[in-house]
Protein backbone atom coordinates (compact mmCIF):
# COMPACT_ATOMS: atom_id res chain seq x y z
CA UNK A 1 0.00 0.00 0.00
CA UNK A 2 2.51 2.01 0.76
CA UNK A 3 4.51 1.86 -2.54
CA UNK A 4 2.00 3.86 -4.93
CA UNK A 5 2.44 7.64 -4.23
CA UNK A 6 -1.15 8.44 -4.49
CA UNK A 7 -1.45 7.10 -0.68
CA UNK A 8 -1.43 10.60 0.87
CA UNK A 9 -1.84 10.65 5.01
CA UNK A 10 -3.04 13.39 7.13
CA UNK A 11 -0.68 14.01 10.06
CA UNK A 12 -1.75 16.72 12.68
CA UNK A 13 0.72 17.17 14.86
CA UNK A 14 -0.44 18.90 18.35
CA UNK A 15 2.41 20.01 21.03
CA UNK A 16 0.56 19.38 24.61
CA UNK A 17 -1.64 21.58 26.38
CA UNK A 18 0.69 24.21 28.67
CA UNK A 19 1.66 23.49 32.18
CA UNK A 20 2.97 25.62 35.14
CA UNK A 21 6.59 24.60 34.30
CA UNK A 22 5.72 26.14 30.30
CA UNK A 23 4.38 29.54 31.71
CA UNK A 24 7.61 29.93 34.10
CA UNK A 25 9.50 29.29 30.54
CA UNK A 26 11.26 26.59 32.34
CA UNK A 27 13.10 23.49 30.30
CA UNK A 28 10.62 21.13 31.15
CA UNK A 29 12.06 17.58 29.70
CA UNK A 30 11.72 14.30 31.71
CA UNK A 31 10.61 15.98 34.37
CA UNK A 32 6.49 14.67 34.46
CA UNK A 33 4.23 17.74 34.91
CA UNK A 34 0.79 17.54 35.00
CA UNK A 35 -1.18 20.39 32.84
CA UNK A 36 -2.21 23.62 34.54
CA UNK A 37 -5.70 24.64 34.90
CA UNK A 38 -4.66 27.84 31.78
CA UNK A 39 -3.62 24.73 29.88
CA UNK A 40 -6.81 22.80 29.96
CA UNK A 41 -8.89 25.92 29.62
CA UNK A 42 -7.02 27.13 26.33
CA UNK A 43 -7.29 23.34 25.05
CA UNK A 44 -10.72 23.07 25.57
CA UNK A 45 -11.42 26.38 24.46
CA UNK A 46 -9.39 25.80 20.96
CA UNK A 47 -11.07 22.53 20.84
CA UNK A 48 -14.83 24.32 20.83
CA UNK A 49 -13.47 26.21 18.35
CA UNK A 50 -12.86 23.14 15.73
CA UNK A 51 -9.27 23.85 15.85
CA UNK A 52 -8.86 20.45 15.86
CA UNK A 53 -9.75 17.30 13.39
CA UNK A 54 -11.20 13.98 14.00
CA UNK A 55 -8.84 11.04 14.58
CA UNK A 56 -8.41 7.85 12.97
CA UNK A 57 -5.33 7.19 14.50
CA UNK A 58 -4.28 8.47 17.86
CA UNK A 59 -0.50 8.44 18.79
CA UNK A 60 1.60 9.91 22.13
CA UNK A 61 4.62 10.49 23.80
CA UNK A 62 4.36 8.72 27.12
CA UNK A 63 5.01 11.86 28.95
CA UNK A 64 2.00 12.84 31.60
CA UNK A 65 1.29 16.31 29.67
CA UNK A 66 0.89 14.43 26.46
CA UNK A 67 -1.93 11.67 28.01
CA UNK A 68 -3.49 14.15 29.61
CA UNK A 69 -3.57 16.41 26.62
CA UNK A 70 -4.52 13.12 24.10
CA UNK A 71 -7.71 12.42 26.69
CA UNK A 72 -8.91 16.13 27.14
CA UNK A 73 -8.95 15.92 23.22
CA UNK A 74 -9.82 12.63 21.84
CA UNK A 75 -11.50 11.01 25.33
CA UNK A 76 -12.86 8.21 23.15
CA UNK A 77 -9.88 7.36 21.15
CA UNK A 78 -7.28 4.87 22.06
CA UNK A 79 -4.02 6.14 22.33
CA UNK A 80 -0.86 4.45 21.10
CA UNK A 81 2.15 5.46 22.74
CA UNK A 82 5.30 6.19 21.13
CA UNK A 83 8.50 5.46 23.48
CA UNK A 84 10.77 7.42 21.56
CA UNK A 85 8.95 10.84 21.64
CA UNK A 86 10.15 11.14 25.10
CA UNK A 87 10.53 15.10 25.62
CA UNK A 88 14.54 15.86 24.92
CA UNK A 89 16.71 15.25 28.34
CA UNK A 90 17.95 18.69 29.24
CA UNK A 91 20.40 17.51 31.62
CA UNK A 92 21.92 20.50 34.37
CA UNK A 93 19.30 22.97 32.33
CA UNK A 94 15.94 20.95 33.76
CA UNK A 95 13.89 22.74 35.34
CA UNK A 96 15.34 26.13 34.99
CA UNK A 97 14.63 29.24 33.15
CA UNK A 98 16.98 31.90 31.83
CA UNK A 99 16.81 34.12 34.86
CA UNK A 100 18.71 31.08 36.69
CA UNK A 101 20.99 30.13 33.85
CA UNK A 102 22.04 33.69 32.42
CA UNK A 103 25.10 33.83 34.71
CA UNK A 104 26.05 29.67 34.22
CA UNK A 105 29.14 29.95 31.84
CA UNK A 106 27.92 26.18 30.32
CA UNK A 107 24.71 27.89 29.42
CA UNK A 108 26.03 30.72 27.62
CA UNK A 109 28.37 27.93 25.63
CA UNK A 110 25.57 26.53 24.61
CA UNK A 111 23.39 29.57 23.76
CA UNK A 112 26.93 30.40 21.63
CA UNK A 113 26.59 27.08 19.71
CA UNK A 114 23.00 28.31 18.75
CA UNK A 115 21.85 25.22 20.62
CA UNK A 116 24.19 22.29 18.51
CA UNK A 117 25.89 21.63 22.15
CA UNK A 118 24.92 18.43 23.80
CA UNK A 119 22.95 19.32 27.14
CA UNK A 120 25.58 19.20 30.10
CA UNK A 121 24.38 15.70 31.55
CA UNK A 122 21.67 15.64 29.06
CA UNK A 123 21.20 14.71 25.24
CA UNK A 124 22.32 16.70 22.08
CA UNK A 125 20.32 17.77 19.20
CA UNK A 126 21.62 15.22 17.05
CA UNK A 127 20.50 12.33 19.74
CA UNK A 128 17.13 13.68 20.25
CA UNK A 129 16.48 14.71 16.18
CA UNK A 130 17.60 10.63 15.46
CA UNK A 131 15.60 9.47 18.24
CA UNK A 132 12.44 11.44 17.67
CA UNK A 133 12.66 10.12 13.64
CA UNK A 134 13.03 6.23 14.89
CA UNK A 135 9.84 7.05 16.60
CA UNK A 136 8.48 8.45 13.55
CA UNK A 137 9.49 4.97 11.28
CA UNK A 138 8.06 2.87 14.20
CA UNK A 139 4.16 5.09 13.90
CA UNK A 140 4.36 4.39 10.21
CA UNK A 141 4.61 0.96 10.49
CA UNK A 142 1.78 1.10 12.83
CA UNK A 143 -0.23 3.27 10.78
CA UNK A 144 0.01 0.76 7.57
CA UNK A 145 -1.33 -2.14 9.76
CA UNK A 146 -4.12 0.09 10.32
CA UNK A 147 -4.77 1.02 7.20
CA UNK A 148 -5.11 -2.25 6.11
CA UNK A 149 -7.23 -3.80 9.07
CA UNK A 150 -10.27 -0.76 8.18
CA UNK A 151 -9.21 -1.51 4.27
CA UNK A 152 -8.07 2.15 3.64
CA UNK A 153 -6.02 3.90 1.73
CA UNK A 154 -6.62 7.52 3.24
CA UNK A 155 -6.40 8.49 7.45
CA UNK A 156 -6.43 11.39 9.33
CA UNK A 157 -3.60 10.54 12.40
CA UNK A 158 -3.38 12.72 15.16
CA UNK A 159 0.48 12.87 17.27
CA UNK A 160 0.42 14.33 20.22
CA UNK A 161 3.74 15.00 21.57
CA UNK A 162 6.38 17.88 22.94
CA UNK A 163 7.60 21.13 20.84
CA UNK A 164 11.15 19.48 20.50
CA UNK A 165 9.42 16.36 18.75
CA UNK A 166 7.56 18.41 16.31
CA UNK A 167 10.51 20.41 15.22
CA UNK A 168 12.66 17.37 15.12
CA UNK A 169 9.92 15.35 13.00
CA UNK A 170 9.05 18.23 10.63
CA UNK A 171 12.55 19.35 10.09
CA UNK A 172 13.89 16.00 9.10
CA UNK A 173 10.59 14.76 6.72
CA UNK A 174 10.11 18.37 5.76
CA UNK A 175 12.49 20.38 5.07
CA UNK A 176 13.61 23.84 6.81
CA UNK A 177 15.52 24.58 10.02
CA UNK A 178 14.89 22.81 13.44
CA UNK A 179 14.08 26.02 14.61
CA UNK A 180 11.52 26.88 11.51
CA UNK A 181 8.59 24.35 13.78
CA UNK A 182 8.92 26.36 17.10
CA UNK A 183 4.94 25.96 18.14
CA UNK A 184 3.65 26.86 21.03
CA UNK A 185 1.42 24.79 23.62
CA UNK A 186 -1.89 23.84 22.56
CA UNK A 187 -1.08 24.95 18.69
CA UNK A 188 0.69 22.71 15.73
CA UNK A 189 0.75 21.80 12.49
CA UNK A 190 -0.89 19.56 9.77
CA UNK A 191 0.19 18.38 6.75
CA UNK A 192 0.43 15.24 4.22
CA UNK A 193 2.58 12.00 4.29
CA UNK A 194 3.57 10.98 0.98
CA UNK A 195 5.74 7.82 0.93
CA UNK A 196 7.07 6.38 -2.54
CA UNK A 197 9.11 3.08 -1.49
CA UNK A 198 11.57 4.41 0.69
CA UNK A 199 11.32 8.14 0.23
CA UNK A 200 9.53 9.57 2.88
CA UNK A 201 7.83 13.13 2.61
CA UNK A 202 5.77 15.29 4.65
CA UNK A 203 4.37 18.09 2.39
CA UNK A 204 1.65 20.86 2.66
CA UNK A 205 2.60 22.30 6.30
CA UNK A 206 0.52 24.65 7.55
CA UNK A 207 0.21 25.63 11.20
CA UNK A 208 -3.23 24.49 12.62
CA UNK A 209 -6.31 27.31 12.70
Amino acid sequence: MWNRTEDQIKLVFIRHGATQENYEKRYLGRTEASLSREGIRELLYRKRHGAYPDADCLFASPMKRCRETAKLLYPDAEVQIIPEWTEMDFGDFEGKNYQELKNDAAYQSWIDSLGTLPFPGGESRELFVRRCGQGFKKMLILLEEQLKKAGKEAMTAVLIVHGGTIMSVLSSYGGGDYFDYQVKSAQGYACTLQRDGADIRLVNIEPLA
